[in-house]
């Protein structure tokens, strides 16, 4: 005859069972599906939760790499122009030559210390507060400043404006023949040839600065 503990025991287990049977098979279904959604692990979870950070990573990682790979021009490598500037031809062009007389189409950017104090790619409209990238247009190797003063004209955006572009240094107008259309031409301007003793915006007085100047477009002299 078994004994009273066994018969507790065997009560016990067998109430298991029917509470077990009893349950419903949706409940059990959505207990299985709460244990499943559960990371699969903590290395996965800590992957996940930095990701984020990753991308957002990216691109300052690109920036500082192309700092680091940006080509320091040697000053024995600049060649000598007529007239004493310093000049180095970063890209050589495959266009038309700039020869004196021509009237020439350029972006030029003027660098103090690394920062850009001069560009035609900011050029104000008179007509609006919009900044546009106006090339500014001259005659190689004639007096610095003539061709501001002519008429209006109308540009590209519709609008009709004067030449927009803030005022080139002297030395722009002499230092751009020879280069061809196409080309882009680093010039070490000193004060003489360049803003002189009264500067121009974030350049100081008296100041040497580097003049960067990329040739668009090239029109015959006159008379030819």
């Amino acid at each position: 005859m078994a004994s009273t503990r066994s018969l507790d025991q065997w009560s016990v287990h067998r109430h298991l069972q029917n509470l077990a049977a009893s349950t419903p098979k949706k409940t059990q279904e959505q207990s299985n599906h709460v244990f499943l959604s559960k990371p699969t692990s903590r290395r996965c979870a800590i992957l996940i939760s930095t990701l984020p950070f990753t991308l957002t990573s990216l691109p300052q990682l690109s920036e500082a790499r192309e700092r680091r790979n940006k080509k320091t021009i040697p000053l024995e490598d600049y060649l000598t122009s007529p007239d004493g500037l310093k000049y180095y031809d970063v890209l050589e062009g495959k266009g038309a030559v700039a020869e004196k007389g021509m009237t020439v189409q350029v972006h030029f950017d003027c660098l103090y210390r690394g920062i850009t104090a001069i560009s035609s790619r900011e050029s104000k409209l008179l007509a609006g507060n919009r900044i546009i990238a106006q090339p500014y247009e001259f005659k190689v190797g004639a007096p610095p400043g003539k061709e501001r003063k002519r008429e209006f004209v109308d540009n590209p955006n519709g609008l009709f404006s004067a030449q927009a572009a803030p005022k080139p240094p002297p030395a722009m107008y002499s230092v751009t023949e020879g280069m061809k259309v196409g080309g882009k031409r680093t010039v070490i301007v000193p004060p003489e040839a360049g803003y002189g003793q009264k500067g121009m915006n974030e350049i100081p007085p008296g100041s040497t600065f580097e003049l960067n100047i990329e040739l668009l477009q090239v029109m015959p002299a006159e008379g030819k």
